[in-house]
């Protein structure tokens, strides 16, 4: 599955989600519900997967946690905020980075719109 086609199945999720559930609950029932779906459509989907630091060679487990990661493939990080920092999809394309992927979603269902609450993030993606 193309990095593209897996996001779009990923944001289909997450709209279906934001439009029964509306905006405003915490981020771990958004998380729990978006996993649930994932799987129910046969993906492989791992939730808060730790993303480490190499440095000198040497594994650092120092506290990243990658909301969920779909297919090895795909970061999707969540929020619940009114809006969203900038710094927030630095972090996401640092996790990228980190865990050597091309591309990442961060999905704010705290929006009133999920559609304004949608940021891709690319770390190098040439599809």
């Amino acid at each position: 599955m193309r990095h593209n086609e897996l996001s779009g199945i990923v944001i289909d999720c997450a709209i279906d989600i934001h439009r029964r559930l509306g905006p405003g609950l915490l981020e771990s029932v958004y998380q729990e519900v978006l996993l649930y779906e994932l799987r129910k459509r046969g993906l492989r989907v791992e939730k808060e997967l730790p993303i480490p630091v190499i440095w000198d060679e040497v594994k650092l487990e120092v506290g990243f946690r990658a909301d969920l990661i779909v297919e090895n493939l795909l970061i999707v990080e969540l929020k619940s905020l009114e809006a969203v920092a900038p710094v927030h999809k630095k972090i996401l394309l640092t996790y990228l980075r980190l865990a050597d992927m091309r591309l990442g979603l961060l999905i704010n269902f705290g929006t009133e719109l999920l559609k304004d609450g949608l940021s891709r993030v690319v770390n190098g993606l040439a599809e």
